[in-house]
C-alpha cells in the first residue's frame, strides 16, 4: 500500500521522507502477507489510530454502496464518536489519509455535488430502523459553498458486466458477508500500511513524527477560505534547480513506481555566429540592439537574409525558437529604408501568431530611426469594414492570412493595385501547416497572386517561408508558390543555441502491480500529479492534451488538487487554452503567459504554434500527439532561450502509444511524413481558374502559372470570348471567390450562454461547432469551460444555443450514440478480378440518444478514453444514472467509396476466430496509411463498447471497407484515392507483411486520426482481408486459430447491393473504361 509522504521541498521545511527506504523494504519482502505479518510491535499511537480507522471503516462500509447517503464528515463523524465515545479529529482523519491516500477521499467539494443524491434519497424508500447518514437540505447552505466529505475509494467491481466492450460497471449492493469482508480487507490494509512505516523508518527518524508531518499535508482546505500565510513556497522560475536534479528528485517520489521507461539527452549546443555581407546600415543594427538585444546573427539567419539580397526564394527549416523571424524583419526594414513606398505582406495561420509577430515589428520598427512613420497594421476578418481602405492606402506591413487574400485582396485587386504593384516580400510563416486540400487551395492562391503582380508590372515579389524541420522544404515550397527548384535557397543548417534538453517516456503503473493483467493508473493523473510536482519547484510547464474536454478535465483536475492542498498561490498561476474561447479570453491568457505571470498553461494544440508566450522549461503531452512532427513540434515549446527543459510524453492505455512505449527510438529516429500537395485535383484547379478569370481574363499563357490541366478546363467551364480570353462562368458571379471556402465549409456553430444563479443576466461563454456540440450540450449533461463544470438546461436546436449553469457536480456525463456511414448511391464501379470497388453517394447519421452520468474521483483516477467521445472515467467506472435523450439527428450526405468484403472471406474469418469489425477497421487505416491526402478521408471506425458487447444488438454493419470525404471540405480527393484503389490495397498488404510489430502499429494497420483509439483491431485479420480481396490465395489450415475469451454476437453481416444510378460503366483497372 502507498502512502503520500509528500516532499518537504515542496512545501517548505520538514524532515526526510522515508520514500526510497521505503520502497527498499518493499522490494526485500516480495509479498503484502509478509509485510502484514511482521512481527514489529506498534507505538500505542497506531494502536490508538487504528481504533480510529476501524470505526471509521465500520461507519463507511454501511454506506460505500448506496447512493442516497451523503458522506459528509459532520454525518460521518457523529456516527464514528458514537462508536468510539469520544471526539474524532480532523488531524486523526488525516493521518490516515497519509497513511493510505488511495483509500481515503477527504477533502471539499461543491454542495452541488450532494443534490443528485437528495434528489435520489426522495424517490427512494429506506427501511425502518435504518440508521439515517443522509443530509439534510439546510445542511447544504454553508457560508462558502462547499461541505467536506469522508469517503472510501474501494474500486468495487460490482455485478460483472456481460459485454467486455463496455466501460461502465453499476456500483454494487453489498450483502452482509460482503460487507464483513469489505472491512476485514480495508482493515488489513492498514496493518500492511503501519509495519511498511514502520520497518522502512530509520533509526534515527520516529514513524509518529514522520506521520503527523505528513498529515498536515492532507487536512482539506476549503477551496473558498483565504490562503493562509504559510511557509510553502515555490522557488523563482529564475532560481529553479536543474533540470537533471529536478528528474532525480522524481525518481525519489514515493508516488514514482519506475514510470520512466526511456530518457534521452540531447546536449546543449552552442550558437554559430556568422556576419553580413554587405553589413546592415547603422539605423538597422540600432534598432535591432535598442529593441531586441540583438548584435550578432546566427549562421541560418544570415544565410537566409543573404539568400534574399541575392533576389533568392527562401524557406528556412530550422528547429523551434531559432530565431526565424528575424530572418524576415530585416529584409523588411532594408526595403522600406531603399524604397519608403515598399510594401510587404506577412501571412500567418492564426490570428494569435500574426498578433504577436505584429507587437514585435512594430516595436522594431519604432526603434529605427526613419522609419517611425511606417504603419503596419493586421487585415483579416475581424478587421473592420471602415479601416480597410485606409490599411489599403497608408499602411507599409499588413498581417493577413491566405483566406484574406482569397476572398477580400484578390477580388479586389483594382483598388490594391498600387499596394501589390510595390509588394517586395511575401513572408509566410508555418508552411508545415500547408498540405493536403488545404495545401492545394493555398498553392492556387500564391499562383493567383504572383499572376496578379506580374500583370502590374511587379516581376521582382520575393518569397520568405518559415518552417518547423520538415523532410522536403524545396520540394514544399515549390509546390507552394510555383517556383522552379533552381530559384529556391533552403536553408536547414540551425546555427542557434540550443539547452540542454532531457525526454522522457513515462508510463503510468500497473493498478495492481502484483498483477501484470491490470489496467493502468489514469495517465490523466500522472500528468497532472507530475505537473503540480514541477510547478512547485518554479518549472514552468505547459501540458498538451490532444482534445479540448481532456484539457478542461486536466484543469478541473489542478483546481481540485491545488485547492486542497491550499497551494492558491500555485493555483492562480495556472489557465487553461484551446480553442472555443472567446478572442479577448485567448488574449488575456497569452499577455499572462507572455508577461510572466503564468507558472503552468494546460493547452490543446492551439499552442503548439510559435505563439510567444515567454518561457517555458517543460512540456507535458498527455499522450502520443497525431504524429511524430507534432511531437517535435510540442516538444520544441519548452527551452526556446537556450536554457535546459524537459519535455514528458505520458503514454495513454491505447494501442499507439503503447508502440512508442515499446519502441521509445522512433519518436526520436522516425522520418516526419512528406508534406503533400495535390495539384491535380480539377474541381479545385477549376475553382481557382473561375476567381482568377474574373481577376482578370486568362488566357493561354497562363499555363506558367496553373499547369497542363488549365487548358482543358478553361475550353470545358470557363467561358471563351472571341478574342480569345477567357472569363468566369457566369453561374459564378459576381464574386466566384464565395463559391470557394479554402478551410472547408463554415461549420454552424451553437452559443452556450452562462446564466447567473439569480435568473438576471446571461452572457455568452463559448461557441462550439455543430460537430462538438452533438456531443457536448445535451439537456443534463455536464459542460466544461476553463477548468469549471456547467450543466446544461435547455438546448435550443431551432436558434442554436444552450443555456447553463455553472455546478461542481460529483460526477461526469458521457453521450450514448451511434454514427453510421452507409453508401446510398453507386456512380462508378472499377474491377480489379478478385473484387470490385465502388465509388458515389454516401450519406452520415449521428445520433445521441441518451447519455450517461458518471461518478467521478477527480483527486484520484480520472482517466482519458476515447478521443472522439471526449470521455473521462474513473477507476470503478459506475454509473450514477442513465438517461434517455429525444434530440434530432444529424445527417448530412458526402461522396466516398467503398469496397464489399466477399461472403466466402467473412465466414472465412468467422471459423478461425477472427472479429470481422476488428479486421475491417485494421484494413481500412492501412489502406488510408498508404495515401498521401489521407488527411482529408474519413472512414467509419469501429467502437468497443459496440463491437464487443456480449448481448445481442439490432444494429448491425455491413462486411465493407468505406471511405467517404471530410465533411464541408469537398474536393474530391476520395475520388483520386478511388482511381488508384488497387495500389492501395496492395501497398496496404505489403506493408503489413513487412512490418515487424506484434499487433499493428502507424506503419501498417493503426492510424492517429483514429477516432476510436484503433482499441477494434486486428493486424492478422487485416492482412487476410486485403489478401482476399486483391484475389491472393488463402490457406485456411495456415490461418491460426485464434482464441476467444468470451463468446460475442455478430456485429458484422454481409453487405447488400448499392442501388446504382443510370448508364454506370464499369472500370477495369488496366483499361480507362469499359463497358
Amino acid at each position: 500500500m502507498k502512502r503520500a509522504f509528500d516532499d518537504p521541498k515542496a512545501s517548505g521545511s520538514g524532515p526526510s521522507k522515508p520514500t526510497k527506504k521505503l520502497r527498499q523494504s518493499q522490494s526485500k519482502s516480495n509479498n503484502k502477507a509478509s509485510i502484514a505479518s511482521s512481527e514489529t510491535p506498534w507505538p500505542d499511537h497506531f494502536t490508538s489510530l487504528f481504533k480510529v480507522f476501524k470505526a471509521i471503516n465500520t461507519v463507511l462500509a454501511f454506506v460505500s454502496s448506496r447512493k442516497q447517503i451523503a458522506t459528509t464528515f459532520p454525518v460521518i463523524r457523529a456516527s464514528v464518536e458514537g462508536l468510539l465515545k469520544h471526539p474524532l479529529e480532523i488531524s486523526r482523519v488525516a493521518e490516515l489519509k497519509a497513511l493510505l491516500p488511495d483509500l481515503i477521499k477527504f477533502t471539499y467539494i461543491d454542495k452541488n455535488e450532494l443534490l443528485i443524491n437528495e434528489k435520489i434519497l426522495n424517490r427512494s424508500t429506506r427501511r425502518d430502523n435504518s440508521p439515517e447518514f443522509s443530509l439534510p437540505a439546510s445542511s447544504y447552505d454553508d457560508a462558502d459553498g462547499h461541505v467536506l466529505i469522508l469517503e472510501f475509494v474501494d474500486h468495487l467491481k460490482g455485478k460483472k458486466t456481460r459485454n467486455s466492450g463496455f466501460q461502465y460497471t453499476a456500483p454494487p449492493t453489498l450483502t452482509p458477508a460482503a460487507m464483513k469482508k469489505l472491512v476485514e480487507k480495508r482493515n488489513q490494509q492498514f496493518e500492511q500500511a503501519v509495519n511498511e512505516l514502520l520497518l522502512a523508518t530509520p533509526e534515527t527518524e520516529n514513524a509518529i513524527d514522520l506521520i503527523q508531518e505528513a498529515s498536515r499535508e492532507h487536512i482539506p482546505v476549503s477551496p473558498n477560505c483565504p490562503p493562509k500565510k504559510e511557509d510553502k513556497t515555490f522557488p523563482s522560475p529564475d532560481n529553479r534547480l536543474p533540470m537533471d536534479d529536478i528528474i532525480e528528485e522524481v525518481k525519489e517520489q514515493e508516488w514514482y513506481i519506475d514510470q520512466i521507461v526511456h530518457r534521452r539527452t540531447f546536449d546543449a549546443k552552442n550558437g554559430q555566429i556568422a556576419q553580413l555581407d554587405p553589413s546592415l546600415s547603422e539605423a538597422i543594427s540600432e534598432a535591432l540592439k535598442s529593441s531586441r538585444e540583438i548584435t550578432t546573427f546566427y549562421t541560418h539567419q544570415v544565410a537566409a537574409i543573404q539568400a534574399i539580397h541575392r533576389e533568392k526564394h527562401v524557406i528556412v527549416s530550422t528547429s523551434t525558437a531559432s530565431g526565424k523571424s528575424i530572418i524576415y524583419q530585416v529584409p523588411i526594414l532594408q526595403f522600406l529604408e531603399r524604397d519608403s513606398s515598399a510594401k510587404a505582406m506577412l501571412v500567418y495561420p492564426t490570428k494569435a501568431l500574426a498578433q504577436d509577430q505584429k507587437a514585435a515589428l512594430e516595436q522594431l520598427i519604432g526603434a529605427c530611426a526613419g522609419l517611425s512613420h511606417i504603419k503596419v497594421a493586421t487585415y483579416d476578418g475581424d478587421t473592420p469594414q471602415e479601416l480597410r481602405a485606409d490599411i489599403r492606402s497608408n499602411c507599409s506591413v499588413i498581417f493577413t492570412n491566405f483566406d484574406m487574400i482569397h476572398a477580400s485582396i484578390l477580388p479586389n485587386e483594382h483598388v490594391w493595385r498600387t499596394f501589390l504593384k510595390n509588394l517586395k516580400l511575401l513572408a509566410v510563416d508555418e508552411l508545415h501547416c500547408y498540405s493536403g486540400l488545404f495545401g492545394s487551395h493555398v498553392s492556387y492562391i500564391t499562383r493567383r497572386l504572383r499572376r496578379a503582380c506580374t500583370a502590374i508590372g511587379n516581376r521582382r515579389l520575393r518569397f520568405i517561408s518559415c518552417t518547423a524541420t520538415i523532410s522536403n522544404p524545396r520540394q514544399h515550397m515549390q509546390t507552394i508558390f510555383g517556383l522552379e527548384p533552381s530559384e529556391i535557397e533552403v536553408v536547414s543548417e540551425d546555427g542557434a543555441p540550443s539547452g540542454r534538453k532531457d525526454f522522457l517516456v513515462w508510463n503510468p503503473p500497473l493498478v495492481l502491480p502484483e498483477d501484470p493483467r491490470s489496467s493502468r493508473v489514469s495517465s490523466l493523473s500522472e500528468a497532472t500529479q507530475l505537473m503540480r510536482f514541477l510547478m512547485k519547484r518554479g518549472v514552468r510547464v505547459i501540458l498538451f492534451c490532444k482534445i479540448r474536454k481532456i484539457c478542461e478535465l486536466a484543469m478541473k483536475t489542478i483546481i481540485t488538487e491545488l485547492g486542497n492542498e491550499g497551494r492558491h498561490d500555485i493555483l492562480e498561476r495556472v489557465k487553461p487554452y484551446r480553442g472555443g474561447y472567446s478572442r479577448e479570453d485567448r488574449r488575456r491568457i497569452e499577455h499572462e503567459a507572455f508577461s510572466g505571470n503564468l507558472l503552468g498553461i494546460i493547452a490543446t494544440n492551439a499552442l503548439e504554434l510559435g505563439v510567444d508566450i515567454g518561457i517555458l522549461d517543460a512540456v507535458i503531452m498527455l499522450g502520443f500527439p497525431m504524429s511524430i512532427a507534432s511531437f517535435r513540434q510540442q516538444a520544441g515549446r519548452a527551452g526556446r532561450r537556450a536554457q535546459d527543459s524537459l519535455a514528458v510524453l505520458v503514454a495513454d492505455p491505447f494501442p499507439i502509444d503503447t508502440y512508442y512505449v515499446d519502441n521509445p527510438t522512433e519518436l526520436f529516429e522516425q522520418v516526419p511524413h512528406h508534406l503533400i500537395v495535390d495539384l491535380d485535383n480539377k474541381m479545385t484547379l477549376e475553382s481557382h481558374l473561375q476567381c482568377a478569370a474574373h481577376e482578370m481574363p486568362i488566357s493561354l499563357e497562363d499555363k506558367a502559372y496553373f499547369g497542363p490541366l488549365m487548358a482543358e478546363i478553361c475550353e470545358s467551364r470557363l467561358k471563351r470570348y472571341a478574342d480569345g480570353w477567357y472569363h468566369t462562368h457566369p453561374k459564378f458571379l459576381p464574386f466566384p471567390s464565395r463559391f470557394i471556402s479554402i478551410r472547408g465549409a463554415q461549420e454552424e456553430t451553437y452559443t452556450v450562454i452562462k446564466m447567473s444563479k439569480s435568473g438576471q443576466g446571461e452572457f455568452i461563454i463559448e461557441e462550439i461547432e455543430i460537430s462538438r456540440a452533438m456531443f457536448e450540450i445535451y439537456e443534463g449533461g455536464v459542460f466544461m469551460h476553463q477548468g469549471l463544470t456547467y450543466v446544461v438546461k435547455e438546448v435550443n436546436h431551432d436558434r442554436n444555443f444552450a443555456k447553463v449553469f455553472q455546478a461542481e457536480v460529483n460526477y461526469i456525463t458521457s453521450p450514448r450514440d451511434f454514427t453510421d456511414v452507409d453508401a446510398k448511391q453507386t456512380l462508378r464501379i472499377r474491377d480489379f478480378t478478385a473484387s470490385r470497388a465502388f465509388y458515389g453517394k454516401i450519406d452520415l447519421y449521428v445520433k445521441v440518444f441518451g447519455f450517461f452520468k458518471i461518478r467521478s474521483w477527480p483527486t484520484y483516477s480520472l482517466s482519458s478514453i476515447l478521443l472522439t467521445f471526449l470521455i473521462c472515467f474513473c477507476r470503478n467506472k459506475a454509473i450514477i444514472d442513465s438517461v434517455d435523450l429525444d434530440t434530432p439527428p444529424w445527417e448530412c450526405e458526402t461522396t466516398g467509396f467503398w469496397i464489399d468484403v466477399p461472403k466466402a472471406l467473412l465466414a472465412l474469418m468467422y471459423t478461425k476466430g477472427i472479429n470481422p469489425a476488428e479486421a475491417i477497421h485494421s484494413a481500412q487505416h492501412a489502406l488510408l496509411n498508404q495515401f498521401a491526402l489521407s488527411e482529408d478521408v474519413k472512414t467509419e471506425c469501429k467502437a468497443p463498447e459496440k463491437e464487443y458487447r456480449v448481448t445481442e444488438s439490432s444494429r448491425k454493419r455491413p462486411a465493407r471497407l468505406i471511405f467517404y470525404d471530410a465533411i464541408g471540405k469537398g474536393g474530391g480527393v476520395s475520388a483520386k484515392a478511388f482511381d488508384i484503389v488497387h495500389e492501395l490495397l496492395q501497398k496496404a498488404s505489403a506493408a503489413i507483411d513487412r512490418c515487424e510489430c506484434e499487433r499493428g502499429c502507424t506503419n501498417c494497420t493503426q492510424s492517429t486520426m483514429c477516432r476510436e483509439a484503433n482499441e477494434v483491431g486486428s493486424k492478422l485479420g487485416a492482412s487476410i482481408v486485403l489478401k482476399g480481396l486483391l484475389g491472393h490465395e488463402l490457406d485456411p489450415d495456415a490461418i491460426p486459430l485464434q482464441e476467444q475469451t468470451v463468446s460475442l454476437p455478430q456485429t458484422i453481416v454481409e453487405a447488400s447491393a448499392v442501388r446504382r444510378a443510370n448508364d454506370v460503366r464499369i472500370e477495369n483497372v488496366t483499361q480507362n473504361a469499359s463497358t
